[in-house]
């Protein structure tokens, strides 16, 4: 065995061992979205934009925004652009990425930096979508912060949003 590969797959392992170690304590937070196939003449992916609300404060969490190289639309998340979004500016907060087709999604927000110092309490998980030349829909999943156990929490949206449903777990 080459000497560089035997250091690089052990540090690579004690890597991996730490990373383990390090997230043995997080809690879970992953949400799936479905985004329905419509049919229409003109159909554009929709933006879509999570965040999390505290019940008793209001505070909000930016969790993530799908959306593509247009950012004049990303107002049209109404919900999101006035609670969060105007104060920001690219890279946004969260977990960034492109619209997505019609289909089911994953996304993990278990190792977002601002989970970490998240107080204890009560919180809606809310899921914003809106499509240029289209409707615009607000789903909210709610639910307690730090989980004691596995919960699966599911909302159905009219239009725009299918089935989502939030895992929250330690």
């Amino acid at each position: 065995m080459r000497p560089w590969l035997a250091l690089s797959t052990t540090v690579s392992a004690a890597l991996f061992a730490g990373a383990l170690t390090a997230n043995a304590g997080a809690t879970e937070l992953r949400l799936e979205v479905a985004i329905p196939r419509m049919a229409v003449a003109e159909y554009h992916a929709p933006y879509l934009a999570f965040w999390l609300k505290h019940a008793d404060s209001g505070e909000i969490v930016p969790l993530g925004l799908w959306y593509d190289d247009q950012e004049k639309w990303l107002k049209d998340l109404r919900l999101w652009w006035r609670r969060t979004g105007r104060t920001q500016s690219a890279p946004y907060d969260g977990l960034t990425g492109a619209t997505r087709r019609p289909g089911t999604h994953s996304v993990d927000f278990s190792a977002l930096p601002a989970l970490a110092g998240l107080p204890a309490g009560d919180y809606e998980l809310v899921v914003e979508a809106a499509r240029e030349v289209g409707g615009r829909e607000v789903v909210r999943l709610p639910f307690h912060w730090p989980a004691d156990d596995t919960r699966t929490v599911t909302a159905k949206g009219d239009t725009e949003l299918g089935t989502v449903t939030l895992q929250v777990g330690p």
